[in-house]
């Protein structure tokens, strides 16, 4: 069985205005939700075990009134040890940002 991590920090592709898919989606609320309790114990339930760091995973999260939102969160960085489990801290910021989170 693989060390469980103490952190793991992800990032998602932030909103950008020239009109991509997610231009118009709030970020703020984005990352609010997916650093929310109930999804965090999704994301370790969902994704359990051994990971690595480039793994990207799909998902969605809700924007409000049945308004789903896709996002691709991608493992950026492991910290003390090399699987995901319930004990494991989740860092989730937005791709631009996500290398320099402490």
């Amino acid at each position: 069985m693989a060390p469980v991590a103490d952190r793991i920090v992800l990032s998602f592709a932030p909103s950008a205005a020239d009109g991509d898919p997610w231009s118009g989606v709030d970020t703020a609320w984005i990352v609010d939700e997916l650093r929310g309790d109930t999804y965090q114990q999704y994301l370790r339930r969902a994704h359990g075990g051994p990971v690595a760091v480039g793994e990207e995973w799909a998902e969605f999260v809700s924007c409000g009134c049945a308004t789903p939102q896709d996002v691709v969160l991608r493992v950026e960085r492991i910290e003390g040890g090399t699987a995901l489990g319930d004990a494991t801290t989740l860092a989730i910021h937005p791709r631009n940002d996500a290398k320099t989170a402490p």
